[in-house]
C-alpha cells in the first residue's frame, strides 16, 4: 500500500511540471516583451526630444535671422531716409537762394512786387475723384533728381540774369544822364552863341543852367573825382571822369564838395551852385567830354527823361 501511495504522488508531480514550465516561459516571454517595448518606448522618447531640441533650434534661428533682417531692413531705411533729408535739406538751401536771386531781380528790373512775390507759395488744386498710387522711396528720389537738375538749371540761369541787370546798372550809372540840377533852366546852350562878358561870338562847350545860389549840383553819372579846385575862367570847378571815355565837367561852383580822387555814385552832390570866375549870375556851366572831347550834352540830359 505504501508502495502505491508513493508512486501516486510522484506521477501527480510529474503531471503538473510541463503546466508549470508552460506558465513560467509565458512570464519570462511576456516580461522581456514587456522590457523591449519599454525600451523602444524610452529610445522613442528619447528620439522625439531630440527631434524636438533640433526643431527649437532651428525655430530660434530662424527668428534671429528674421530679426536680423528686420533690423538690416531698418537700418537700410533709416539711411535712405537721412539721404533723402539730406537731399532734402540741400534743395530748400537752393531754393532759399532762388528766392533772393528772384526778390532781387525784382527789385532791379522793376517789377510788380505784389505779382512777383517769391514768398508766396504757389497756388495748386486738384480733382479730389482722381485716384493715385502711394509713392515710394524710389519714386521721391527720382523726383527729387528731377527738381534738384531743374533747380540748378534755374539757379545758373538767374544768376547769369542778374550779372547782366547788374551790370546793366552800372554802365547806366556810370553813363552820364539827366540835369545837374533838379531845379533851374537852362540859360545857355552848347555851341556858336554871342560871349555875355565881351559881346564876341563864341563857341560854347557846356550847357549853363541858372538857378538860385547854393542849389546843389548833383553827378549825372558815377565815377572817380579828378579835379576839384579853381579853374581858369571857370571859377571853382569839379571834373569827374567815368566809364568808357566819359568825363564831366561842374563850373563857377559856388563850393566845391568833394575832393580829388574821391570815388562819387550817380546823384551825389558834388557842389553849390555859384557864380565864381568869369560869369554874368549864379549858374552851373555843365560840359560831357568823351575822350577829352567836349560833346553836346543835350542828348545825356534828355537820356533820364526818356528812361
Amino acid at each position: 500500500m505504501q508502495v502505491i501511495f508513493l508512486s501516486q504522488r510522484h506521477q501527480s508531480v510529474h503531471l503538473r511540471l510541463p503546466h508549470i514550465l508552460f506558465w513560467l516561459t509565458s512570464g519570462l516571454s511576456l516580461c522581456a516583451a514587456a522590457l523591449v517595448a519599454l525600451g523602444y518606448m524610452l529610445g522613442a522618447d528619447h528620439t522625439r526630444q531630440q527631434t524636438a531640441d533640433r526643431a527649437l533650434v532651428e525655430l530660434r534661428t530662424m527668428l534671429q535671422q528674421a530679426q536680423d533682417t528686420v533690423a538690416q531692413v531698418r537700418s537700410d531705411q533709416d539711411s535712405h531716409l537721412n539721404t533723402l533729408g539730406l537731399r532734402v535739406a540741400g534743395i530748400q538751401a537752393r531754393m532759399m537762394r532762388i528766392d533772393a536771386l528772384g526778390e532781387r531781380m525784382v527789385r532791379i528790373g522793376g517789377l510788380n512786387q505784389a505779382e512777383f512775390d517769391f514768398s508766396v507759395t504757389p497756388a495748386m488744386g486738384g480733382n479730389p475723384e482722381e485716384t493715385g498710387t502711394a509713392q515710394n522711396i524710389g519714386d521721391i528720389r527720382n523726383d527729387l533728381d528731377q527738381m534738384s537738375a531743374l533747380l540748378a538749371d534755374r539757379e545758373h540761369k538767374l544768376e547769369a540774369l542778374e550779372s547782366y541787370w547788374l551790370n546793366r546798372d552800372l554802365l547806366q550809372a556810370a553813363f552820364p544822364s539827366g540835369r545837374p540840377v533838379q531845379q533851374g533852366w537852362i540859360s545857355s546852350r552848347f555851341g556858336a552863341r554871342t560871349d555875355p562878358i565881351n559881346g564876341y561870338r563864341s563857341h560854347h562847350k557846356g550847357v549853363d543852367f541858372a538857378a538860385q545860389s547854393g542849389t546843389p549840383i548833383h553827378a549825372v553819372a558815377a565815377g572817380i573825382v579828378q579835379r576839384s579846385g579853381t579853374m581858369n575862367g571857370f571859377g571853382n570847378v569839379v571834373e569827374i571822369s567815368h566809364a568808357d571815355g566819359y568825363s564831366t565837367l561842374y563850373a563857377h561852383n559856388k563850393k566845391n564838395l568833394v575832393r580829388r580822387g574821391d570815388i562819387v555814385h550817380k546823384g551825389q552832390v558834388v557842389a553849390l551852385l555859384g557864380s565864381s570866375g568869369r560869369s554874368s549870375g549864379p549858374h552851373v556851366h555843365f560840359e560831357v567830354r568823351k575822350d577829352g572831347r567836349p560833346v553836346n550834352p543835350h542828348r545825356y540830359i534828355q537820356a533820364t527823361s526818356a528812361h
